[in-house]
Formats: C-alpha cells, structure tokens, sequence
C-alpha cells in the first residue's frame, strides 16, 4: 500500500533528519576504519535518497502529481546535500557516498520508468490508394 505524498514527505523528512543526526553522533566511530568509512558512505547515499524522495513528494504536492524531479536542480542538489554531509564524517564517505547514490539513483530510475511509463502513441501514415 502507498502512502500519501504527504505522509511519505514528512516519514522522508524526519528520516533524513533523524539519519542526520545519528551520522552525526558517531562521525567518529566511522571515522575509526576503512569498513566504517564505507559504512557512512553508504548511510551518506541512503541520506541522499531520503532527501530526494521528501523533495519530489514536496514537489508533487506543490505542483501536482505529473511533476517530475529533474537531473538539475533538483537530483544535483540533494546529492550535494548528502556528500556535503558524508564529507563531515571522512573525505572517503564522501566517494563512497557518490558510488552508492549513483548506483541507486540507477535503479530508483529503472523502477520509476517500468512502473510511471506512459505508452506512446501509434501514429499511423495514411496510406494512397491507387484509383
């Protein structure tokens, strides 16, 4: 069952703040090894992912449910958004951070396209008859 674009922006909004947070409160446990540096890489990329989805359901509220999220501002934005706070934990979360959230934003892609994809129409010459 999907939720509202209303519920699902305020869960999005209060994850991102609480995930935020939570990076934030450990930044040096994460800091500590290699495997912990990806660790906050990844939560950096599910950050991103949070901030995306609270943008583009603020958006469909706003401007109706055909809007889209576009590549620029909006997915530039929200990835600079989370690499800026990966990059406060280590300068290695913020790579990894970029990996995770480009190969995420692939799939969120795919899924969108197979479940949002609109049919397109069949033009359909009109053929001369011989008299």
């Amino acid at each position: 069952m999907a939720a509202s674009s209303g519920t699902s922006f305020v869960l999005a909004a209060i994850l991102t703040v609480l995930l935020f947070s939570g990076m934030q409160m450990y930044r040096q446990w994460l800091a500590s090894s290699q495997l912990h540096t990806i660790l906050g890489g990844y939560l950096g990329s599910v950050l991103f992912i949070l901030i995306l989805t609270a943008v583009g359901n603020i958006e469909s509220i706003a401007f109706g449910k055909g809007f889209q999220t576009k590549l620029f501002p909006e997915v530039a934005v929200c990835l600079v958004t989370a690499l800026f706070a990966a990059g406060m934990i280590h300068r290695v979360c913020t790579t990894t951070c970029l990996i995770f959230s480009l190969v995420a934003l692939y799939y969120i892609n795919r899924v969108s396209q197979a479940t949002h994809e609109r049919p397109a129409p069949v033009y359909t010459a009109p053929s001369k008859k011989k008299k």
